[in-house]
């Protein structure tokens, strides 16, 4: 007899270091002790999750696979085999939604390729809460994602983007690694026009929560230090 394949479940994790009850629903947070398998970006974080999700005494028996942006796709395709054999897993992400700006996006076109049930589940995710909050366009937007590292580069595409969202009328979401959101803040109102609105999403969910949306003239006559904090941008010329 052939054997069904599992499901995978698109896990949300919260986007910081708080109490997942405050974030995630319950019925993701039910689903969480049924499982013995999760493919996670980051162990470390995961553990931490799980742990405060009432797994502490579990641990030990459950089995956690790395999946990020160093995972070949010979690993990858080993974890397909894990819900072929008829065992369900879930994908967590570091924070917020799985398979969104997320390398566990491979898992997922893998496991509708052999027919193997996805199953999203809602929880935060920072992108969609900084467009919420940020006052701009939430009927036409692009996540244009991370920009160029190297200064003269992304420069260039500050223009590119500033360029689009005048002409579409569009918000652009843009993120990046913490330790360089603030010279991606800096270079943004360095270049943008002054009358161009920019959003500063930082630690969104956590009790030091900041969200401004103002132009690009009022930035730079009063910047925020953003330092490390996870950090969402959303642009609009």
């Amino acid at each position: 007899m052939k054997t069904e394949p599992g499901i995978l479940y698109l896990l949300p994790s919260p986007l910081g270091d708080g109490d997942p009850k405050q974030v995630i629903p319950s019925g993701a947070m039910e689903l969480i002790p049924a499982l013995d398998c999760f493919f996670a970006e980051e162990l470390r974080t995961v553990r931490r999750y799980l742990s405060k999700a009432g797994m502490k005494g579990r641990l030990d028996s459950v089995r956690m696979y790395e999946l990020n942006e160093h995972t070949g796709g010979e690993e990858i395709e080993s974890y397909l085999d894990i819900l072929l054999k008829g065992e369900s897993a879930a994908l967590v992400s570091e924070a917020g939604l799985p398979a969104v700006a997320d390398p566990g996006a491979q898992l997922v076109a893998l496991a509708h390729d052999h027919n193997v049930r996805v199953v999203p589940l809602s929880g935060p995710s920072s992108l969609m809460m900084a467009l919420m909050a940020s006052g701009m366009n939430g009927q036409c937007f692009a996540f244009t994602g991370y920009l160029p590292v190297k200064s003269a580069e992304r420069r260039e595409k500050i223009k590119s983007i500033e360029k689009i969202s005048r002409q579409m009328c569009q918000s652009q979401i843009i993120i990046e690694t913490p330790y360089r959101n603030q010279s991606l803040f800096e270079e943004l109102i360095g270049v943008c026009n002054p009358d161009t609105r920019l959003c500063v999403a930082a630690n969104i969910t956590m009790e030091d929560e900041f969200i401004k949306t103002r132009t690009v003239a009022r930035w730079r006559s009063a910047p925020v230090e953003i330092g490390k904090r996870p950090c969402v941008f959303v642009l609009m010329a």
